[in-house]
């Protein structure tokens, strides 16, 4: 497939298109394109249906969940945000899927990835955001000899909004994973947020999760993570998340109202390269 750069190329219903916003001036931007949309009729009409998490039952959903393409865990959540990480495993790739009801971004800690879409191809590295509207079929591949390590943010939580259209696994048209084991870090109450859950570190070891406030992240920006979450409703019903980094150039303001999601590299983990569960990021 092509490489396709999103600030300038436009398709069906200018579906890939730079955003006003502050934040997605700085992601990659892919949008459901009438392709999507026919897809997701299509099957639709084959029977195939999105599912609905059940926050109180689907306990496995706090462990490790194992995929073929490699694993991912939870490291945060509360009653309308879901953050994830994954390891994609060198050769590898996910579905090519979509979450009808929610948006998605995805945050590249380590490797190299392309994100592959019904119109096209993006290529990333570390430091990367890309934005994937609802409905936007994509399949994200580690073209890399080094595990791909990707944080995935999504709204609304429901980790059962998923359907599959390909698959090098044989999963097409199935639901998500049921097959989870023990995470030693598994996710805990945040007292001051409600119903919210989080991982202090990854399962190996080299990164940490943190919340911050507003303020905390004016004063001391560029330690207190590779990337920022805001964790305000402004975020939420806009649509539009400003997901701040590091990065010297970027220079954007933190919402002072709000509080953020820290991720960041702890220096004193050695690189782990394994992709067995125990050793997974």
């Amino acid at each position: 497939m092509p490489d396709v750069d999103t600030r300038s190329a436009v398709g069906s219903g200018e579906a890939l298109r730079s955003s006003s916003s502050a934040g997605d001036h700085h992601a990659i931007r892919i949008d459901a394109r009438d392709s999507d949309i026919a897809a997701i009729n299509s099957l639709s009409r084959r029977g195939v249906r999105v599912g609905n998490e059940n926050t109180e039952l689907d306990t496995h959903l706090h462990d490790l969940i194992l995929k073929p393409w490699g694993q991912e865990y939870r490291a945060y959540t509360d009653d309308f945000l879901d953050v994830w990480q994954l390891q994609i495993n060198p050769g590898h790739s996910t579905s090519m899927h979509a979450h009808p009801r929610k948006t998605t971004y995805l945050l590249c800690l380590a490797g190299t990835g392309v994100t592959h879409t019904l119109n096209g191809s993006h290529s990333f590295a570390a430091g990367a955001v890309l934005r994937i509207g609802r409905g936007a079929f994509h399949s994200t591949e580690n073209n890399s000899s080094a595990p791909l390590l990707i944080v995935e943010v999504e709204t609304p939580r429901n980790k059962y909004d998923l359907i599959r259209l390909h698959d090098a696994y044989d999963r097409a048209g199935k639901g998500y994973e049921q097959a989870a084991i023990d995470l030693n870090t598994a996710a805990r109450p945040v007292s001051y947020l409600p119903n919210a859950r989080m991982c202090k570190t990854s399962p190996c070891g080299a990164y940490a999760f943190d919340i911050l406030s507003g303020m905390d992240v004016h004063y001391r920006r560029h330690s207190a993570g590779t990337y920022l979450v805001p964790l305000g409703f402004a975020e939420l019903i806009s649509d539009q998340m400003d997901i701040l980094t590091n990065r010297p150039e970027d220079r954007r303001r933190p919402n002072l109202d709000c509080y953020y999601l820290g991720i960041r590299q702890l220096l004193s983990a050695k690189p782990r390269t394994a992709a067995f569960p125990s050793d997974s990021c």
